[in-house]
C-alpha cells in the first residue's frame, strides 16, 4: 500500500508540473507536453550532434588526445566553452570528448605556477596561444563541477585523476596575495590598474559571492549569470576538500543574491552588478553599462532552473521567478521578444546595445529562446507550453543579414534540451 501511495504521489506531481529533482526524479517536460519519448531522445541527440559533430560544430579534435570548443565568430577558445563542453560530455557519457577537452584546457589554459596557479586563462587562440592571462570566474566554476562528476561517473583510475584535479583548483582559488605585473588585467584587461600587493580570490571573502574576475578590478563586483548555487552543493557533497560548510554557505548566499539582483516586476537581471544586487550605471563607458539584460544575463533563468532541479532549496521563490520572467517575455511576444532589455523591460538604445559578431542589433536569439523555455520546469501556468513548443520548432540557422552564432546560441540550446528532457542531472557516485 505504501508503495502504491508513493507511486500515486509521483504521478500526481508530474501531472501538476510540480515535481523537482529532490527525490532524484528529472522530468521530461517535452513528454509532459505531448511529445513522444523516442522523438525527444532523437531530437536531443540531433542537437548534441549539431554542437559536436555537425557541419556547424564548435568542437574540434587535435591529434590523438586533445580537443577544443571554439567561439567561431571570435576565433578563439574560451574557458566558458571548454568547461561547458566538459559538462555536456560527462552528462552524455562521452568520456573521450571530456578527456580531450580537459587535456587541452590543462595544457594551454591552466596556469601551472606563479600567483595564478590553478586558474585558467579565459581566452586562447585555437593553437593554444593565450589572448589573456586572467581568468573569468565562471570557467573555474564549471571546470570543478564537471571534474567531480567525471570522478563520480568514471572513477579516477582511467588516466586522469579527476577529483584530484578538481581539488587542486579549489585549493588554488582560496584568497592569496600577489603583486600584479604592469597592465595585468582580468577579463580582457579592462578597468583601472590597481597598484601594490593585492588579494586574488574567486569568491569574495566578505560576501561569499563569486567575482566577475578573480583579480584586480573585476573582484569589485559580480555577474549574476555566474551564480549557480547547485554547483556549490556538488562541491560540498563530493569535493572532500574540508570546506563543506563553507560551500553550503556560499550556496545560500548566492540564492539570496539572486533575489536581490532580479527586477521585481520583470524578473530581468543585469549583466553585471554590485554584490548587493544594485546596478552599476556607467560601467565600461556605456550608458547604463552592464546594467542591461543581455548575453550573459540569458543564462540566469536556466541556472535558477538547475538549482530548482538539483537542490529544491529555494523552490517557492524559484517558481514565482519562473512565471514572472515568462510573463514578461510573453508580453513581448513568444516569437518576437528581443535579446536585450533594460532590467525594467524597456528597450536599450545606441551603445547600450552590446554588439556581437560585428553587429550592434537586437534580435530574437535562439540562445535566449532556449533559456526562457528551460524555465518552464519552474512554472505551472499554461504559457509554458508555448515557450517549450517555440524552442522545439526553432531553427538554429543564420539570420538574414548573415549573423550566426554556432557557439553561444548552440550551447545554450543544447543545455535547454538537456534540461527539458530530464537529461541534465547531478551525477551521483
Amino acid at each position: 500500500m505504501k508503495r502504491m501511495k508513493t507511486l500515486l504521489s509521483l504521478m500526481l506531481a508530474v501531472c501538476s508540473g510540480s515535481l523537482s529533482a529532490e527525490a532524484g526524479n528529472y522530468r521530461n517536460v517535452f513528454v509532459e507536453m505531448g511529445y513522444q519519448p523516442a522523438e525527444v531522445d532523437a531530437k536531443v541527440q540531433e542537437v548534441f550532434n549539431d554542437v559536436f559533430r555537425g557541419p556547424n560544430k564548435v568542437y574540434f579534435e587535435v591529434g590523438d588526445t586533445m580537443g577544443y570548443v571554439s567561439d567561431i565568430k571570435n576565433h578563439d577558445a574560451r574557458t566558458e566553452g571548454m568547461s561547458y563542453g566538459m559538462m555536456i560530455a560527462v552528462q552524455f557519457g562521452e568520456k573521450d570528448i571530456f578527456d580531450r577537452l580537459w587535456r587541452w584546457s590543462k595544457k594551454y589554459m591552466q596556469h601551472q605556477d606563479g600567483p595564478r596557479e590553478g586558474y585558467f586563462a579565459w581566452s586562447c587562440k585555437t593553437d593554444g596561444t593565450r589572448n589573456a592571462e586572467g581568468a573569468a570566474s565562471d570557467g573555474e566554476l564549471y571546470f570543478v563541477t564537471a571534474l567531480l562528476f567525471a570522478s563520480n561517473r568514471w572513477g579516477d583510475q582511467t588516466g586522469i585523476n579527476y577529483k584530484a584535479e578538481a581539488q587542486h583548483i579549489l585549493n588554488c582559488i582560496q584568497p592569496k596575495e600577489y603583486t600584479p605585473a604592469p597592465r595585468q588585467g582580468g577579463f580582457g584587461g579592462f578597468g583601472p590598474q590597481q597598484q601594490g600587493p593585492q588579494k586574488m580570490f574567486l569568491i569574495d571573502p566578505e560576501t561569499r559571492l563569486i567575482t566577475f574576475t578573480p583579480d584586480g578590478f573585476g573582484q569589485r563586483f559580480t555577474d549574476p549569470s555566474y551564480h549557480i548555487p547547485a554547483f556549490y552543493e556538488v562541491w560540498a557533497k563530493y569535493a572532500d576538500d574540508g570546506r563543506k560548510d563553507y560551500w553550503l554557505d556560499c550556496a545560500e548566499k548566492s540564492r539570496a543574491f539572486l533575489h536581490k539582483c532580479t527586477n521585481e516586476k520583470t524578473g530581468l537581471n543585469p549583466d553585471m552588478c554590485n554584490y548587493d544586487g544594485t546596478l552599476m550605471a556607467g560601467w565600461g563607458g556605456r550608458r547604463n553599462g552592464g546594467s542591461c539584460f543581455r548575453y550573459d544575463s540569458w543564462r540566469v533563468p536556466m541556472n535558477i532552473t538547475l538549482d530548482y532541479e538539483w537542490s529544491g532549496k529555494d523552490a517557492d521563490w524559484q517558481r514565482q521567478y519562473g512565471e514572472k520572467i515568462q510573463d514578461f517575455f510573453y508580453s513581448q511576444g513568444v516569437d518576437t521578444f528581443v535579446d536585450q532589455y533594460r532590467v525594467d523591460g524597456t528597450l536599450p538604445e545606441g551603445d547600450e546595445i552590446l554588439q556581437a559578431g560585428g553587429f550592434r542589433k537586437l534580435r530574437h536569439s535562439i540562445g535566449l529562446v532556449s533559456t526562457v523555455a528551460a524555465a518552464s520546469i519552474l512554472c505551472q501556468h499554461a504559457k509554458k507550453k508555448e515557450f517549450v513548443d517555440a524552442l522545439w520548432k526553432a531553427r538554429h540557422e543564420p539570420f538574414e543579414d548573415g549573423y550566426f552564432d554556432a557557439y553561444y546560441d548552440g550551447l545554450l540550446r543544447l543545455f535547454a534540451f538537456m534540461h527539458l528532457s530530464g537529461k541534465y542531472r547531478m551525477i551521483e557516485k
